[in-house]
């Protein structure tokens, strides 16, 4: 949909010099008819007035901003009917309305959308939105939660104090294709293993209002909010958000950084870092610095700290070797775990065919690591799994990489 903005254009003629009045001859009286009287020196007196003078430049200058102003507003709104469009897989005149009757403001809009009223719908007895026609909105705002996937309280997995889970998933927002059921899609999940931590990457900002609103028991912070960028988000029932930073990557041509939070689990502190290193095999020296980075903010912090770093570092082994491999002190999950093959690759082009890609390609592109603290209150790994190996019924994967969902040990 295309708006217009209204334009208002004075156009005033140019005054032309008065042309003089022929002489007037008195009219010839006919029989039977009354001659009509000349006209008063009052009538002749206004005919004689100017015609009105051009609106001033000051009125002019006003008026151009004005019309300027209406074309800003009229692209910006243009602008959020796509974003809207696009994470609601809706087209701009549904766009256009839910935004108009939420005053222009995305959030409410896709609180309108994805939630509406349900005795409003009935009195209307109009359909619901693609995602509440069969009940299927995930609601992350409880920790038990009942869907359309089956997921309640009896299968959730119970939490205690010795349990530590973290889901690490490039939800690959910058493929807009089928990008509401996707994201459906990963609240599933969310939903289903209800992780004390989650570290998300390329985030778009009309995702950032849907995860706000879907996952209400987490704290989001994100690493940016444009374009697409990093997110970390906290169990709030069981995870005490400390502090947080980014960290920038100064030679990156992708606008990639470190997200750091530091937190605290049953009293015990634990830093917490996500990244989306620069990616494609062309990039592999500003991705070999970006590491080198990251390993040195792990080390920075206090030895009683534990730290853990997850994300899509699109690394190739020969790229840690290159480095001199990772310090003694920091480890590689999938590998202290014994280089389970059940989840060694999270990107693969033959298994994943969001892409649709002609090459077959399987790399380890997503990784966790971890520096344990010297002292007390470590944190153990214990498992690793993919997640996001079913496709959805829109016929693709929520993403096209692999989620890895690790279990720690807490050992107070």
């Amino acid at each position: 949909m295309y708006f217009t903005a209204s334009f208002r254009l004075s156009i005033v003629s140019p005054m032309l010099p008065p042309r003089p009045l022929p002489a007037r001859r008195a009219p010839e009286r006919q029989p039977g008819r009354a001659v009509p009287p000349p006209p008063s020196a009052a009538a002749m007196e206004e005919a004689a007035q100017p015609a009105p003078s051009s609106p001033p430049a000051e009125l002019k200058r006003e008026q151009g901003d004005e019309d300027e102003e209406a074309l800003q507003v009229a692209k910006r709104r243009k602008v959020l009917c796509s974003e809207f469009a696009a994470i609601t897989s809706s087209d701009a005149a549904v766009a256009r309305r839910f935004l108009a009757s939420s005053d222009w403001h995305m959030e409410r809009a896709l609180n309108a959308y994805f939630d509406p009223p349900r005795d409003t719908e009935a009195a209307a007895g109009g359909a619901a939105p693609a995602c509440a026609d069969s009940g299927g909105c995930i609601d992350l705002t409880a920790d038990a939660t009942t869907s359309h996937a089956s997921v309640n309280s009896e299968n959730s997995p119970q939490k205690d104090d010795s349990n530590f889970s973290l889901i690490t998933w490039n939800i690959d927002g910058l493929d807009l294709g089928n990008l509401k059921d996707r994201a459906r899609g990963v609240c599933t999940y969310l939903a289903l293993y209800s992780p004390d931590v989650v570290f998300l990457q390329e985030v778009i900002p009309p995702y950032l209002p849907l995860l706000q609103m879907k996952a209400g028991n987490y704290t989001i912070i994100p690493g940016n909010i444009d374009e697409y960028f990093t997110a970390i988000m906290l169990k709030k029932s069981r995870v005490k958000l400390l502090k947080h930073e980014i960290i920038p990557f100064p030679t990156t041509a992708m606008k990639r950084n470190l997200l750091v939070v530091h937190v605290s689990i049953s009293g015990i502190e634990l830093c917490l870092m996500t990244s989306h290193l620069e990616s494609t095999k062309n990039h592999s020296k500003e991705r070999i610095k970006q590491l080198q980075i990251v390993l040195n903010e792990m080390q920075k912090v206090s030895e009683t700290t534990t730290v853990i770093f997850g994300g899509d570092t699109n690394l190739r082994d020969s790229e840690v070797t290159k480095l001199g491999n990772l310090p003694d002190n920091i480890k590689d999950v999938w590998e202290f775990l014994g280089k389970p093959q059940h989840c060694r690759y999270t990107w693969d082009t033959q298994s994943n065919t969001n892409l649709n890609a002609a090459y077959k390609c399987k790399m380890r592109f997503d990784r966790v690591y971890f520096r344990p603290a010297l002292e007390e209150g470590h944190f153990i790994p214990r498992s690793m799994d993919l997640i996001g190996l079913e496709k959805l019924e829109c016929g693709r994967f929520p993403s096209d990489h692999w989620g890895i969902l690790c279990n720690f040990d807490v050992i107070l």
